[in-house]
């Protein structure tokens, strides 16, 4: 029965054990896995915006590269005069250094000759994005490149370098439509940078633009193009400068997500809840293996102390018991007695079976057996709950009272009486002869003056029934 409950406590604590692990697992997964999405936002934001100065500084460059270009035109119209109101020979030439229009421009900013006849007569004064070259009117020295601007005439995005000539008499042009190529060297740019960054298992990036939504940038390179929506990310309520956690099935796996984003771009990154399912199962098996394994050890060595404190109360109480009436034995009761205080209050009862001898001669040993048996059950149910029995002698026992020492002549009233209706099966009747002392009725000089005080009033009583049962005592 013991060890049952010790393996039932055994699993309830292996039980605890795990859903505390589970729950510490779950808060720990969780905090790892926002910490790791807040570093990896860190860092892809980091990226980019390297990649976008890289950008910015090619943009730069490209422009110093107009500006040059537009001189070239110019060094060849200085070369060849003729071809500068020749519409197919500015058109050759524009082919020849690599730009979509020439303009040419007279000293007050109007376009008098280029490649696009229309736009003939155009002057700074034009429109916003004509007159952004407007400072080149005072300094003959100057040189400008636009950024990608929609033209005047069309709104055509259009990137325009205008210098003027060594004679300083005009200024010429070149306009140049590179936000395509622009565009599509920032999507690959930005493609290949998330493409190539580490991510652990279960986890993805996604670089969307933030307005459209639009992939421009994943880990999966199979998502490029899409929009978010399409793989389960609502991404709608992402604000500049503010991050989200939120819990999404995308692409449908449960997963958990981490937004944000900026001006230019907005950036997800997803981790599968199934992998730290795995990892966390991973752990609470090794756990679990650990505790079933730990606890079997601890029932086997609480098993063996058990074992042992069992045996030692065995020997312990077979040292200490008499064996055929279970009562205290002659050990138990010097012991006992040597632990007892002549300044305390207790009683000390010496009890004698009348006529075991003559049972045991006439009768047989199992029914004094039977005899003494019931006279130490008579003790136990008369004393046992204020005191303790033990049996000394063959039909010599002792009673030590130490409660209810006001109520012990009532007790040995009932003793007598319970003596006097008992019939055995092997034996008729019983008769048991005592005599006790009180500690506090004389100051005594040890127990076992006491112990002889006590014999001496069971002798006077045993006598007694010898005279009066007529029963020769040297034959009882």
């Amino acid at each position: 029965m013991k060890k049952r409950r010790l393996a039932a406590l055994a699993v309830a604590v292996i039980v605890v054990a795990l859903m505390l692990e589970a729950g510490i697992l779950k808060y720990v997964n969780d905090q790892m896995t926002y910490r790791i999405s807040e570093v990896m936002l860190d860092r892809v934001f980091t990226v980019l915006e390297k990649n976008d100065q890289s950008e910015a500084d090619m943009i730069e460059s490209l422009k110093s590269d107009y500006i040059v270009r537009a001189r070239a035109v110019s060094y060849i119209l200085d070369a060849k005069p003729e071809a500068e109101l020749d519409i197919d020979e500015l058109q050759r030439i524009g082919k020849l250094i690599s730009v979509d229009e020439i303009y040419l421009l007279d000293q007050t900013g109007m376009i008098y000759s280029g490649t696009l006849p229309k736009y003939f007569g155009y002057n700074f004064d034009t429109g916003a994005q004509m007159a952004y070259f407007k400072p080149m009117l005072t300094d003959k020295q100057l040189s400008m490149c636009q950024d990608v601007t929609p033209n005047t005439a069309e709104g055509k995005e259009m990137m325009y370098a205008i210098v003027w000539d060594e004679s300083g008499s005009k200024m010429i042009q070149v306009g140049i439509t590179p936000k395509h190529l622009l565009q599509e060297l920032k999507q690959n740019q930005v493609s290949s940078v998330v493409a190539d960054m580490p991510v652990y298992k279960g986890m993805d990036i996604y670089v969307a633009d933030p307005e459209t939504k639009q992939i421009e940038g994943a880990t999966d390179s199979a998502q490029l193009g899409r929009r978010l929506e399409e793989l389960g990310i609502d991404a709608e309520a992402a604000s500049i400068g503010q991050t989200i956690r939120m819990d999404a099935a995308v692409k449908g796996k449960a997963c958990r997500c981490m937004l944000q984003r900026d001006a230019d771009y907005l950036v997800v990154i997803t981790e599968e809840k199934s992998v730290y399912l795995e990892s966390s199962f991973v752990a609470m098996l090794i756990v679990g293996v650990y505790l079933i394994l730990a606890s079997c050890g601890m029932i086997y060595m609480l098993a063996e102390v058990m074992k042992e404190k069992y045996e030692k109360e065995r020997l312990l109480y077979t040292s200490m018991t008499d064996e055929l009436t279970r009562c205290g034995n002659r050990h138990a009761y010097e012991t006992d007695i040597a632990k007892l205080d002549l300044q305390d209050a207790w009683a000390y009862l010496s009890m004698d079976v009348n006529g075991l001898k003559q049972v045991n001669d006439t009768r047989g040993h199992a029914a004094g057996d039977e005899l003494i048996c019931a006279a130490a059950e008579t003790m136990k149910h008369s004393f046992a709950d204020i005191g303790r029995v033990y049996r000394i002698g063959g039909d010599e026992f002792v009673v030590i009272v130490t409660g209810e020492l006001e109520a012990l002549d009532a007790r040995l009233q009932d003793f007598d009486v319970d003596v006097a209706h008992w019939q055995g099966e092997l034996v008729d009747s019983m008769s048991i002869a005592w005599g006790y002392v009180l500690s506090t009725e004389h100051p005594w000089e040890s127990v076992h003056e006491i112990s002889k005080a006590a014999d001496i009033r069971m002798y006077e009583r045993k006598a007694y029934f010898y005279r009066e049962s007529g029963v020769d005592r040297r034959k009882s």
